[in-house]
């Protein structure tokens, strides 16, 4: 560039120029997702939260599959075929608009979709995944039981033979979408090992009893599943994997789609800060012009871009088949803690009003609290990276 060449202007949304590493199709999907959440969730998204409730789900999840971000990154039965990073921006801008929409799709497509496409039978795969992503059918993820969240080597739901079939027993807990499922991936114990089942959540013996009282991820449908003596065909165990392999090859995926989310959360709260600051007035002038106000801004801000950083740069690894699940627990360790930390730091901007729906950034704050134990606690990255760097394990 010479002495004398234009600089573009600074953008305030974009001050690194993030936006230059993107191709015109992920500006495109970024762009699509983004319309349709100010569209269909922004305008209510603070009603449902504040009455723990997701109302019109099956609906929304149809209009998802319609913009094509349900299993959007899985190839063939129905699935867009969309790159890391292109699926990374929709959940940004998913969770920009509430976490609970973000994990409806991340548990649609990223665990129940990608377990099928991942270790499933073409039967299997032909069954479910085109009707999984149109969002005729909404999938769960049976994984976390009542005494073993962080331990899944614990978890006592078994499976055992019945001739040719397979009979399951158990309790699985915090499922999101399990209430409204129409079939649930389970993963038990068996004579064999570890095993994933696809089950038809209208299978006698089946329930999944809504947990309420929540006071995050509120809208959002989170249940417990109960299996009472399920009796399923032989042919309803995943073929291609044993062992905990499988769900953790799901989860993994799954985190690097809270990677991105994360970011869309704390970009929300920023912005609402950032506005907050530029019009409300104290001592005469606009707070945003108070030097404390502004380093509070500036920190933010600086956060927030390298965590989209961080995802963007995982999102290529990613789509380069070079993603270790070390760096996952890199950015998901990193972003959520940053996410959180930028959403108080906004509340505090906001003063009072930063506790009231009319504004996102309490929503986002209580939602994160979830986001930030789902799918691996603190505690587990930090062992996942203290093992990595170290080369020893410390889990037991």
């Amino acid at each position: 560039m010479s002495a004398s060449a234009k600089l573009p202007p600074f953008d305030p949304a974009d001050p690194l120029g993030i936006d230059d590493l993107l191709e015109p199709e992920d500006l495109a999907v970024r762009d699509t997702v983004r319309g349709w959440a100010a569209d269909r969730v922004l305008p209510y998204v603070a009603e449902w939260y504040e009455k723990g409730e997701l109302p019109g789900i099956r609906e929304l999840a149809r209009e998802l599959g319609s913009i094509g971000v349900l299993g959007m990154s899985l190839t063939g039965y129905g699935c867009a075929g969309a790159s890391a990073v292109q699926y990374g921006l929709a959940c940004l801008e998913l969770e920009a608009a509430d976490s609970g929409i973000r994990s409806l799709v991340s548990v649609q497509g990223s665990l129940a979709m990608y377990a099928i496409h991942r270790y499933g039978s073409e039967e299997q795969k032909n069954e479910w995944l085109p009707r999984m992503a149109s969002g005729e059918v909404i999938g769960c993820f049976g994984l976390t039981e009542p005494d073993h969240g962080s331990d899944p080597a614990g978890m006592r739901t078994f499976a055992k033979r019945d001739g040719d079939d397979w009979v399951l027993s158990g309790r699985k807990m915090w499922i999101t979408n399990g209430s409204v499922a129409g079939v649930a991936v389970v993963w038990a114990r068996t004579e064999d090992g570890i095993r994933g089942f696809v089950v038809p959540t209208d299978r006698p013996g089946f329930s999944a009893p809504e947990i309420k009282h929540k006071w995050s991820l509120r809208a959002s449908v989170t249940s417990e599943l109960v299996l009472d003596d399920v009796r399923l065909p032989a042919d309803a165990v995943l073929p291609e994997v044993t062992g905990l392999r499988g769900p953790l090859g799901c989860l993994s995926h799954a985190r690097y789609g809270i990677v991105w989310g994360a970011m869309g959360a704390a970009r929300s709260s920023f912005e609402a800060a950032l506005d907050y600051a530029r019009t409300r007035e104290q001592f005469g002038r606009p707070i945003g012009g108070f030097q404390l106000t502004q380093a509070k801004l500036a920190d933010m801000a600086v956060e927030l871009h390298k965590g989209i950083l961080l995802a963007h740069h995982l999102g290529r690894r990613m789509d380069a088949g070079r993603l270790r699940p070390e760096q996952v627990s890199f950015g998901k360790l990193n972003n959520v803690r940053e996410a959180i930390e930028i959403c108080r730091t906004a509340r505090t901007i906001l003063g009072a009003n930063g506790i009231s729906l009319e504004y996102p950034v309490m929503r986002h704050a209580t939602n994160l609290e979830s986001v930030l134990t789902y799918e691996g606690t603190v505690e587990m990255h930090q062992l996942v990276l203290g093992k990595a760097l170290t080369g020893l394990d410390a889990f037991r």
